[in-house]
């Protein structure tokens, strides 16, 4: 059985890599390819074959070794092409422009790489509406590989990203979005992080040795379909995490993945949410609601192949009374489960006991409260917990093809919008809930700090100096103008959940 999970695993590698498109052979021909001329969210033209938006060709921005992506940005208009050819490119990458579509050039197997050499923080960030970004490899980042700040309609894609530090695709509080075909490893919180975010696709990439694999975190509407994910401490991850603006997260379908081996220990931030994960675990629904599970191959995994539970499954969390703290509506259809719990934590050794469970190993755990949750078929399982849920009667998700909207989401305009709750929103909250120790303080320890006081939290988003030694350093956010930095500080004190 383990040789033929094994040779299955090889095969959805092996898709995972042919479907990016990736052309890492000698023998590729030398010649650069044509620019696209596709316009993926654009509102005029016809949609060609793949259902895309045909437009007219862009203005192309071409950047070599030896030159600044950065530079490119700067000077690109909306609806210009940066191609950025093979070479090793030391810098951090900040798009605050609409319609840019920053694509690398691969050549002969060689590849545009963006370097971090452990001393930056963030390869790209973007904030912009309507982004491409592809064809990158990223590597020695200390904080993102790629972070979306506020930023509807996007595709992420064709992207290595390895030991990027806390997250290695980030979108952030962003409306209408794709993330596929990239290769990430070494993230020591989620490799593929989806925070805050509506209508999202997460579709065929492989994730692997990080402390997360995919987390779909307070965001709704998201597709996670056809990904590889194995050898990370848990493998994907629906979680409601208190304390931040959005407070629910549901709609979630985890379908057709193949999640192998999560028993990686955990590496995470001490202190951090993600740090209290208990290695082996192959999906984890935390409070999240109508999440369904179908046709994965879910193995190897030993603490547990499927594991429901309320907002108690973390000892430290504080809760939020806006937040309904249970999994609710949680639908378990037909999913392919072996060698799963042969090494669980002490709790679930007290649970096997508890249920007079006999049979070798845990495939499916439910702990804490939540309603209105079935499984198909529960004879097929080694269950805990599942005493409450029915029959499942639901013929499936298959008339879901994505989660994608059929026309662009409107673009967030800082003219209409506040623009320091976007701020707060797209960059601040992914590091920080307002009573909760995420990798940074607490919101209200902020508050507490800086009391009347905008202007000091404002230079210290600037230049922030590292003086807790139980969190890690603050990257500087110099990249927003003062003029935001102060926007955001003020809006930072005013709120009160």
């Amino acid at each position: 059985m383990k040789t033929i999970f094994k040779f299955l695993g090889m095969l959805i590698a092996a898709a995972i890599l042919f479907g990016a498109g990736y052309l890492v052979s000698k023998k590729q021909k030398s010649n650069v390819p044509p620019p696209p001329t596709v316009n993926y969210f654009s509102g005029a033209g016809t949609k060609n074959a793949s259902g895309l938006q045909q437009t007219e060709e862009r203005n192309v921005v071409e950047v070599k070794q030896g030159q600044s992506i950065q530079e490119a940005v700067n000077n690109a208009k909306s609806g210009d092409l940066i191609r950025v050819y093979p070479g090793t490119y030391k810098e951090t990458i900040y798009i605050d422009k609409d319609n840019i579509y920053l694509q690398g050039v691969v050549l002969e197997g060689e590849w545009p790489i963006l370097e971090g050499e452990k001393k930056r923080n963030d390869a790209i960030l973007y904030s912009g509406n309507n982004m491409v970004i592809e064809n990158f490899k990223i590597m020695n980042y200390k904080g993102n590989g790629i972070m979306g700040q506020a930023g509807n309609n996007f595709i992420i894609r064709n992207n290595y990203i390895i030991d990027t530090g806390v997250y290695g695709i980030f979108p952030e509080f962003g409306t209408n979005g794709l993330i596929s075909h990239n290769i990430l490893s070494g993230i020591e919180d989620a490799a593929i992080y989806v925070g805050m975010c509506d209508n999202i696709d997460v579709l065929y990439n492989e994730v692997f040795k990080s402390v997360a694999g995919i987390e779909i975190e307070n965001s709704r509407h998201a597709l996670v379909e056809g990904n590889y994910v194995h050898d990370n401490t848990g493998g994907i991850l629906a979680f409601i995490t208190p304390g931040l603006p959005i407070k629910t997260c549901f709609d979630v379908i985890i379908r057709n993945n193949f999640i192998i081996n999560n028993n990686l220990e955990n590496f995470g931030e001490p202190g951090s949410i993600v740090a209290s994960l208990p290695r082996g675990t192959g999906i984890i629904i935390m409070a999240a609601d109508e999440v369904t599970i179908e046709n994965n191959i879910i193995t190897g995994n030993e603490n547990a192949g499927i594991v429901m539970t309320d907002l108690n499954f973390i000892a430290h969390i504080t809760k939020d009374p806006e937040s309904e703290p249970n999994p609710d509506r949680i639908v378990i259809l037909d999913n392919i489960m072996s060698n799963n719990g042969s090494n669980p934590i002490d709790e679930l050794k007290a649970a096997r006991i508890a249920y007079m469970v006999t049979a070798k190993g845990i495939d499916i755990v439910a702990v804490g409260g939540g309603t209105g949750s079935c499984i198909r078929d529960k004879s097929k399982y080694v269950t805990i917990g599942l005493d409450n849920y029915s029959q499942c009667q639901s013929p499936g998700t298959a008339n879901v093809l994505s989660y994608m909207l059929e026309k662009p989401a409107p673009p967030r305009d800082t003219k209409t919008e506040d623009r320091g709750r976007l701020i707060y929103y797209g960059i601040c909250s992914g590091c920080h809930s307002y009573n909760l120790r995420m990798i940074g303080p607490p919101t209200m320890t902020i508050q507490a700090l800086y009391k009347d006081n905008p202007q000091g939290i404002a230079d210290y988003i600037a230049k922030p100096v590292h003086k807790r030694t139980d969190f890690p350093e603050m990257p500087p956010q110099d990249y927003l103008s003062e003029e935001k930095r102060l926007e955001v500080a003020k809006y930072m004190l005013s709120i009160d959940k």
